[in-house]
């Protein structure tokens, strides 16, 4: 059984940290069973850039460095970087996302992942990573920040 997210509700949207991730500052999340790891956008990035209508990605066969960038997207707003939180060879990438990028808005957490990622230092990689519960600190922050800017209470 999924143990039930963290959530924080500001204005009309609601922002989900999933508990059986570890995340990045650059608001990107590892889901890492085994030897790999999914890795993806938060729903507070997706909810941020708003509608995503393009995504290219590093090549398969990729050795990348944790932090390293793994895929870009573009949104109506903005164009982006998806920011591995681990290190390794990039061993797949979301192929439905090319044909259907708002999956990313849709399901950032399962369907909307971008790249999975074989490891090559779990432990190491971990050290460097937010748990749930101190990104969700993280994030309580970012929204203040936004909520100023946005004028809301």
């Amino acid at each position: 059984m999924v143990e039930a997210p963290f959530e924080i509700k500001v204005d009309k949207w609601t922002f989900r940290v999933p508990k059986d991730l570890l995340f990045n500052e650059n608001d990107c999340w590892a889901r890492i069973e085994g030897d790999k790891a999914k890795v993806g956008i938060t729903d507070f990035l997706q909810n941020m850039i708003s509608d995503i209508v393009f995504v290219e990605f590093k090549e398969v066969g990729s050795k990348i460095e944790q932090f390293d960038e793994v895929a870009a997207f573009e949104s109506v707003k903005s164009v982006l970087d998806v920011i591995s939180p681990v290190s390794g060879i990039i061993e797949e990438v979301n192929e439905k996302l090319r044909d259907s990028p708002g999956r990313a808005n849709k399901d950032p957490y399962g369907e909307g992942w971008f790249v999975l990622v074989k490891l090559e230092t779990p432990d190491a990689d971990k050290e460097n990573l937010l748990t749930p519960e101190g990104y969700f600190e993280v994030l309580k922050k970012k929204l203040e920040i936004e909520r100023k800017k946005l004028g809301i209470k």
